[in-house]
């Protein structure tokens, strides 16, 4: 069994390694995973994701909001995150801002006392960090004031010196609402070093109980046998998961060291799995043996980066269309490309309906019948092809079978490899007969291109037609009204299934209007940020790493 560690901290906050050495150690000690939980930030989670992406470890998202209960300073964990929910991110704000106020105020009072320091200063020395009471130390330390951090935390920021400011804090039971706003799970962080009473400490975790507390940090560096006992009693008292973390902070902590502590702390990856199942709880709705439809995107998300499904998502799928649940296939891709990828990955027994075209072509495979079409009119894509060739814009349309362009460009080829169709060259793609489901704009090199692009093409055809990126080069136009969450809300009339039963998986911002639509919206770890704000769920890993099976699996037993 291998051992994770869910509380570490990076340079985001006050730890001293970057999130690449991180990783890197994890993975040199054998770490399954780790959980980033730098202080009221989150600013180091995009980039630990980035580089582990193709590393031998899971990354927990998380983070550590400082609280204050009774005097006391109270810390909560939250782990698998979704950092980027906006009114999670309103509150961070709020957070930093205070703590600029308090650093500003520290500093000056640190002047007062003789001590050469401004808070330009102590932001150029820690650039890109959370600045904590532990920067001031280090600060301290390294200019020759102090020999010790404790001598700093003694002598002048702890709790009671004459440069300390005290922080704006919110309660316990905030941080786990504003943790469970954003998907998470809160952990109440290491209760030991609160050094209460076991009354009080019953008390504090009974009423965080009650308002959404999910776990408890039971395993840690400092704890004693006896204490870990007692702490995983409390748990079980109160039902609460049990997590366990190092609290490593680098050269901040000389005496914790990652995945291990103080030489004895094991937390073993079975803890992971709880929590992970936990999180999945939430995912599928109390009521039993209910249909419900089930819509994926296609690249990005129901395929990997080789094009394929692997053996355990497609054993997930195939379970869940067993117990009744619609599967449904929802592209920006042209019907034709979509038929071959169904057929050429043997999906023809899941009976998938299929939205192409973002929406505005639905199939249903099992009756064999065309649903529903809505197409652009030729004098709307003569208005897009003019502003297209005066801006130097490639534009395509298609034809039920082919792509249809005036040109043969880099674009046109590497379209057409990218979704395997064939490409057709026309002197102008507006004449007489030819609407389109859709338009493609496609610029390889100049994402910026495409942005004024579409800007112009919406003032000059406002209310006739809508855009959006499904990924940097390619900009999908299509007729107003028309989306993927049209689309999902179609597919659930047409089936009889309530909407409220709705699972959409995605991962780009054409997935938005779907993401927005669903009762259970899904990203991908791999999704753009805008889509996973839109989702209330965010897979454990990428699509090349079966990131829809635990999900899957999960509806598959419901």
């Amino acid at each position: 069994m291998q051992a994770i560690d869910l509380h570490v901290h990076s340079k985001h906050s006050d730890g001293t390694f970057t999130t690449k050495e991180l990783v890197d150690l994890a993975v040199y000690k054998g770490l399954k995973a780790i959980a980033l939980t730098d202080h009221d930030t989150v600013a180091g989670l995009e980039e630990i994701m980035a580089y582990a992406k193709d590393k031998d470890i899971e990354i927990v998202p998380g983070i550590e909001l400082s609280t204050e209960y009774n005097g006391k300073d109270i810390h909560i964990l939250g782990l698998y995150i979704n950092p980027y929910k906006p009114q999670f991110h309103a509150h961070l704000k709020t957070f930093q801002e205070s703590r600029i106020n308090r650093n500003r105020k520290m500093c000056e009072n640190l002047a007062e006392q003789g001590i050469d320091i401004t808070y330009e200063d102590l932001m150029n020395t820690f650039k890109g960090a959370v600045v904590t009471r532990a920067h001031y130390a280090r600060y301290l330390l390294d200019k020759g004031y102090v020999k010790s951090m404790k001598e700093a935390f003694e002598r002048y920021v702890g709790d009671h010196c004459k440069a300390f400011v005290p922080r704006e804090k919110i309660t316990p039971e905030q941080a786990v609402d504003l943790i469970l706003q954003a998907g998470g799970i809160p952990v109440l962080a290491h209760p030991i070093l609160y050094r209460m009473s076991d009354a009080n400490l019953d008390k504090l975790v009974a009423s965080l109980k009650e308002a959404g507390l999910m776990g408890i940090e039971a395993v840690y560096s400092t704890y004693a046998p006896s204490e870990e006992r007692y702490v995983k009693r409390l748990a079980a008292k109160y039902d609460l998961l049990l997590t366990g973390g190092s609290d490593f902070h680098g050269s901040n902590k000389k005496d914790i060291d990652l995945g291990n502590g103080r030489g004895r702390l094991f937390v073993p990856e079975e803890l992971l799995d709880k929590l992970k199942q936990a999180y999945l709880d939430r995912f599928v709705p109390a009521e039993k043996n209910v249909k419900k439809v089930l819509l994926f995107d296609l690249d990005g998300t129901l395929l990997n980066d080789e094009k394929t499904i692997s053996p355990r998502t497609r054993k997930a799928l195939e379970a869940c269309v067993k117990q009744g649940h619609i599967f449904a296939i929802s592209s920006g891709r042209a019907y034709s490309s979509i038929v071959k990828i169904v057929e050429r990955l043997g999906l023809e027994d899941c009976s998938p309906i299929i939205s192409a075209y973002n929406g505005s072509q639905i199939y249903d495979w099992k009756t064999k019948k065309m649903l529903h079409s809505a197409k652009l009119s030729t004098d709307i894509i003569a208005t897009v092809r003019d502003i297209a060739r005066e801006m130097g814009v490639h534009l395509q349309s298609y034809s039920e079978t082919e792509v249809l362009s005036e040109a043969v460009n880099k674009q046109v080829t590497f379209y057409c490899d990218y979704v395997k169709m064939n490409y057709k060259i026309l002197p102008d793609i507006a004449a007489e007969g030819l609407d389109s489901y859709k338009l493609l704009a496609i610029d390889l090199d100049n994402h910026s291109l495409l942005e004024a692009f579409q800007q112009r093409i919406e003032e000059k055809c406002q209310g006739r037609i809508q855009c959006f990126f499904s990924n940097n080069w390619f900009l999908e136009i299509l007729p107003y009204g028309t989306t993927k969450g049209t689309a999902l809300k179609f597919i659930c009339e047409h089936t009889g299934v309530n909407p409220a039963f709705s699972y959409a998986f995605a991962d780009a911002e054409n997935d938005l209007a779907m993401l927005q639509a669903a009762a259970y919206p899904v990203a991908l770890l791999n999704a753009i940020p805008v889509a996973k704000a839109a989702a209330g769920f965010v897979t454990f890993t990428n699509n090349n790493h079966d990131g829809l099976a635990p999900f899957l699996e999960k509806l598959a037993d419901n």
